[in-house]
């Protein structure tokens, strides 16, 4: 991965994030966080991960919500940062929150486990 692409991966994600909070209006979305951008060599495409508080279901409403915003995210960034090639725009689930919590729940279970078994 070249410095270039990095620094516009960490320009996206912060750029995203913005926009999420201040200009999307969508009553529907819940509590997101932007917490990665990956964009292709030839950038034209970008996927930006979310984070996202709640249910299954609530988390599948929200993704709802940002797939059909796509769009109107990519508008949004052209309107905020001047680029040769616009990427087009794709939210991902980002599970590495859940997977990290589900990690500590079974250390903790191990734990548990063991101070029973040396009472």
């Amino acid at each position: 991965m070249t410095t270039r692409q990095e620094r516009l991966q960490e320009l996206l994600r912060e750029e995203m994030s913005d926009i999420l909070r201040r200009e999307f209006k969508d009553p529907r979305l819940g509590f997101i966080t932007v917490t990665g951008a990956e964009i292709t060599a030839d950038l034209r495409h970008a996927k930006v991960f979310v984070s996202i508080m709640g249910p299954d279901e609530e988390k599948a409403q929200n993704m709802m919500v940002l797939k059909k915003a796509e769009h109107f995210a990519r508008q949004a960034l052209g309107r905020r940062v001047k680029m040769k090639i616009l990427p087009e725009i794709e939210f991902r689930l980002d599970t590495s929150v859940d997977h990290s919590v589900r990690v500590l729940e079974l250390l903790e279970q191990i734990r548990r486990d063991e101070e029973d078994k040396g009472t």
